[in-house]
């Protein structure tokens, strides 16, 4: 860390998640800015101080961050996550775009003298799937997530399909496992992401997710987690847990409410870990 006792954060990204966690950075008395960067540099004029505005992404060192926090797109993590992790902790607000095992691989290679934080977002129970995943012990993960169909932003098939719903009838989008789902919901479901991280026994291939777009379900989003742990599948002698966590949205949000709070918190948590991959 800087000598400065303050904790400098850069944040790559000024979406809503962005903006939300620059205004908490400013209110703090433990933490300050030492940039933020946005595709569109416009975006922050007259909203972030002019010293804080970083045009040119790959000058970031010079700024000197002790935590760089990504909230834009998995590609930032694909083109910079292995320069970040040279001088800095990198928090990766965009984990889908560790489905590309590439990307995966050097990034955990790259974070040998500082730490890669992958938040739990709307995860919940992260710490103790981990823990089952470090045993061995857990045999299955299943994450699905319902949203109102404007509050999915998907590629592909998967966006056609969506765009053909109509009434109030839920419709199953996508079954199967997690690592083909990202390419085609990457700012959905991080969530998901995150799960294959901490149940790294089981990874992108074999932790299962399902997104079912509701147009009755106007003011939530619903995230349902099915875990299976130690004991017998076949004789239905075995270890299970079931969440369903009800986040407060509005129709065409991406992201929950509660998901900024819990994100600020993943970032004010992704410190003093050293090198490697955490959970926060």
């Amino acid at each position: 860390m800087t000598t400065n006792s303050r904790r400098k954060i850069g944040i790559v990204g000024y979406g809503h998640l962005g903006q939300y966690l620059v205004q908490a950075v400013e209110e703090s008395a433990d933490l300050e800015l030492a940039f933020v960067w946005n595709r569109t540099v416009d975006a922050l004029k007259g909203k972030v101080d002019e010293k804080c505005i970083l045009k040119d992404l790959t000058e970031f060192a010079n700024r000197q961050a002790d935590l760089i926090v990504e909230v834009a797109h998995p590609s930032i993590s694909s083109d910079y996550g292995e320069a970040f992790l040279q001088v800095a902790d990198y928090m990766v607000g965009s984990p889908t775009a560790l489905a590309n095992q590439e990307v995966e691989d050097k990034l955990r290679a790259a974070a040998k003298h500082h730490g890669l934080y992958i938040p739990s977002g709307a995860f919940w129970g992260s710490n103790d799937i981990k823990k089952m995943a470090d045993r061995g012990t857990l045999q299955g993960l299943k994450i699905t997530m319902t949203k109102h169909p404007t509050s999915f932003k998907l590629n592909g098939i998967l966006k056609e399909k969506n765009e053909q719903i109509t009434g109030d009838k839920a419709v199953i989008l996508y079954d199967g496992p997690v690592r083909e789902l990202c390419p085609l919901a990457p700012n959905n479901i991080n969530t998901m992401a995150a799960a294959a991280i901490a149940a790294h026994n089981l990874g992108f291939d074999k932790v299962q997710g399902s997104i079912v777009a509701d147009p009755s379900l106007r003011d939530w989003h619903i995230v349902e987690i099915d875990v299976t742990g130690p004991g017998d599948v076949k004789s239905g002698e075995v270890f299970t847990v079931s969440t369903v966590r009800k986040n407060p949205a509005k129709i065409g949000h991406v992201t929950g409410s509660a998901t900024y709070a819990s994100f600020l918190s993943s970032m004010l948590q992704a410190k003093g870990f050293g090198p490697g991959v955490h959970l926060c």
